[in-house]
């Protein structure tokens, strides 16, 4: 069935803020030679605009028409390809369709979302259908939730290496972060809370930890969300952080997809290093004290109406090629067992870590789902970037993608010895 395709991939929505910026990145030299591609969005004025704009090395790359809601054209576009990679959101609103019709054809599929409501209802649509077929469905494929997902993958190999078993607590800090916010993932934030406004379950279903993971999961063990706390094993005040949410979940339905889980009772939970002393405190204070403001402004209409108006970037804005190439993201992560060892990993990105580094992470996740990942192995169904993919996308992401996973140290009782890098 995925025998003598045309394509590759085919980018769906190449004319948004975060396909543009991956469509430019595909024409780039260090992407592997022989990948057919290419991209798809609503309008043939503004695809041929960004061909011309992408240069001469763009010049053969076929544009395709089609609209989140003509099914005759997502039923053409997706039989065309190996994998479709979608960065047309809020997914909620203009992603049904696609998952359907990949679901049923047996096309690949990933994406940049961060919306659990969708793609717990999604998931409980379309998995059959995608076992059925051998569609590989692979979510939050970006900054959400890449870096958490195979940070914590990369952690627990070490943890099988060096102790014989998984961690069984893994808690991320973020070190240091910079970037900008674009106008889709704004709108994404906003359709959830209209959502949520409306549905006294959906309001129920995001305090849940678990709510993306399998039916009959049977995993209890109490999830932990940061607002202010001292960390000793960072030695610093922690606040919360925008994206623990989605990424938690994502991090949970890995370990209940893996065979074997990490752990029954394994726990993560993430946070924001804000240092030592009394200006640490404050400073996790203040992040915890904005961030629950933020979310009553956007969830009181008004509110919301006059910041989407009059402040906030509109869908297709977002931080400039400038601000993309000063961002960067430094993340840690501890992991823990019962016998007192544990292990510190570091992540880090080079870009704008939503929009720079998220479009280098989505291209190549779906270079990798095309290449990489044997369908014998890994039939059809909803996967987690962690519970698919393998090495090879690690050697992508260090490779072509400015990202690093670095052991920072290693502290086991029952050995000799342990070993310990620089913390900084």
């Amino acid at each position: 069935m995925m025998d003598n395709k045309e394509f590759d991939l085919i980018l769906f929505g190449a004319t948004s803020f975060v396909g543009k910026i991956l469509s430019e990145y595909l024409v780039g030299e260090h992407i592997e030679s022989n990948l057919s591609w290419a991209m798809a969005a609503r309008s043939r004025s503004k695809l041929n605009a960004l061909r011309e704009d992408l240069g001469p090395k763009a010049a053969g790359i076929p544009v395709i028409v089609a609209d989140s809601f003509d099914e005759e054209a997502l039923y053409a576009l997706c039989g065309r390809t190996h994998v479709v990679i979608s960065t047309v959101g809020p997914y909620a609103l203009y992603g049904d369709l696609l998952i359907k019709i990949c679901a049923e054809l047996g096309t690949d599929y990933c994406d940049l979302t961060g919306e659990a409501q969708w793609i717990r209802r999604i998931i409980a649509e379309h998995e059959t259908t995608a076992q059925a077929s051998g569609a590989r469905i692979v979510n939050c494929c970006g900054f959400d939730s890449i870096p958490s997902d195979l940070g914590v993958k990369f952690l627990q190999d070490l943890a099988q290496e060096h102790f014989g078993a998984y961690c069984k607590h893994v808690k991320m800090r973020v070190k240091g972060t910079k970037g900008g916010a674009s106008g889709g993932t704004i709108a994404s934030a906003i359709n959830l809370f209209q959502e949520a406004a409306k549905d006294s379950s959906l309001r129920q279903e995001l305090k849940d930890p678990y709510s993306i993971c399998p039916e009959g999961h049977h995993f209890k063990a109490r999830q932990k969300t940061i607002a202010v706390e001292y960390d000793e094993d960072f030695n610093s005040w922690t606040g919360p952080f925008l994206m623990a949410a989605i990424n938690q979940r994502v991090v949970l339905r890995t370990n209940a997809l893996l065979s074997p889980s990490y752990d029954a009772n394994f726990t993560y939970d993430e946070g924001t290093l804000t240092g030592d002393g009394r200006g640490g405190e404050k400073r996790a204070k203040r992040l915890s004290t904005v961030t629950r403001i933020g979310m009553i402004c956007f969830a009181l209409p008004p509110v919301r109406w006059l910041a989407t108006r009059f402040f906030l970037p509109k869908p297709g804005e977002g931080p400039s090629p400038e601000q993309q190439d000063k961002g960067f993201f430094d993340l840690r992560f501890f992991g823990s067992n019962d016998q007192g060892g544990n292990i510190i990993v570091k992540v880090t990105g080079d870009k704008d870590p939503g929009y720079g580094a998220t479009a280098k992470m989505l291209a190549q996740a779906g270079i990798s789902l095309c290449r990489d990942v044997d369908k014998g192995s890994f039939p059809g169904g909803f996967w987690t970037p962690a519970s698919i993919f393998g090495v090879r996308l690690f050697e992508r992401l260090q490779t072509h993608a400015g990202m690093t996973f670095e052991a920072l140290s290693v502290s086991n009782p029952r050995s000799s010895h342990s070993n310990v890098t620089d913390m900084d």
